[in-house]
């Protein structure tokens, strides 16, 4: 029986570059090559934009957008660094996570042309500006701010379909992030003025040939299953859509964590583990 490789298409924050991680970029990539990956992409967050979109881990640091970006540069260097270092011994894509907050149509194509990433993890982590996912008490005034939680799913959904035809990233970072605090999430997506807009959005990331994530992270924090759920991994099956795994790591501890319980989802549905590299950017 063929071995499955291990492999995290999002992955590798580290406390160098992100408030919310630990320990040095360098030490995490050793961690992989210790846990025996083929290829990782290392998907820093983007700096913000404006103060406004500063989390409050950022704030508290004294950090702003223009000592973010300082530090994004030199994540950059530090990862094609490491690219180098061990190239013998693990693929390294030096890659980045986008945000879509007011000005990003703008901005991110300009992060692109100056830093020259391999790939752009598309992900949604704000609607409206307001970030969702950094505290229940956030997510919770967010939904009473737009009108309830469908109107939230719709709205990220929403937003999530603009970005994905703006920018077409070579991977779609945690689908369904927008139920992070909601317990009622497998029902809510079921809604039709919901599902109407995933399938919308599976439909077109298919006719762009792009790669879906499978985000381990949500079971790191309890959740049953990862980013994907099961309902939408299934449609995405049906629509030919490669998805791979991504541990969404953000420190050693967390370097394959459910690696083995993602790669075990995919195969029970049918998905194929010659896991899909993301395309490339060409400059």
């Amino acid at each position: 029986m063929k071995k499955i490789s291990f492999v995290s298409i999002h992955g590798g924050h580290s406390g160098q570059f992100c408030n919310h991680a630990a320990d040095s970029l360098e030490e995490i990539v050793q961690r992989y090559i210790e846990k025996q990956f083929s290829w990782i992409g290392i998907t820093e967050h983007t700096p913000a934009i404006d103060e406004n979109l500063l989390y409050p881990d950022e704030k508290k640091a004294g950090l702003t957008p223009e000592l973010l970006l300082n530090r994004f540069a030199e994540y950059m260097v530090e990862c094609r660094r490491l690219q180098k270092k061990y190239r013998n011994q693990i693929r390294i894509f030096a890659a980045m996570e986008i945000e879509t907050y007011s000005g990003y149509e703008q901005f991110v194509p300009s992060l692109i042309a100056r830093f020259q990433p391999d790939y752009i993890v598309g992900s949604i982590h704000f609607v409206n500006d307001m970030g969702f996912d950094y505290s229940p008490s956030e997510y919770d005034e967010i939904v009473e701010r737009v009108g309830g939680k469908d109107k939230l799913y719709c709205l990220y959904f929403d937003q999530q379909y603009e970005m994905i035809k703006l920018l077409k990233p070579s991977v779609i970072g945690h689908f369904d992030l927008i139920r992070i605090f909601d317990d009622e999430y497998k029902d809510r997506l079921l809604k039709p003025e919901i599902m109407q807009r995933i399938k919308r959005n599976l439909e077109l990331i298919k006719d762009l040939d792009l790669v879906m994530d499978l985000n381990l992270r949500s079971m790191a924090k309890g959740a049953d299953e990862p980013y994907i759920t099961s309902s939408i991994l299934k449609m995405a099956y049906e629509l030919e859509i490669p998805v791979v795994p991504g541990d969404d790591s953000h420190g050693m501890s967390s370097v394959g964590n459910f690696l083995t319980e993602g790669i075990e989802i995919l195969t029970n549905i049918g998905f194929s583990t010659n896991w899909r590299l993301p395309k490339l950017l060409r400059y």
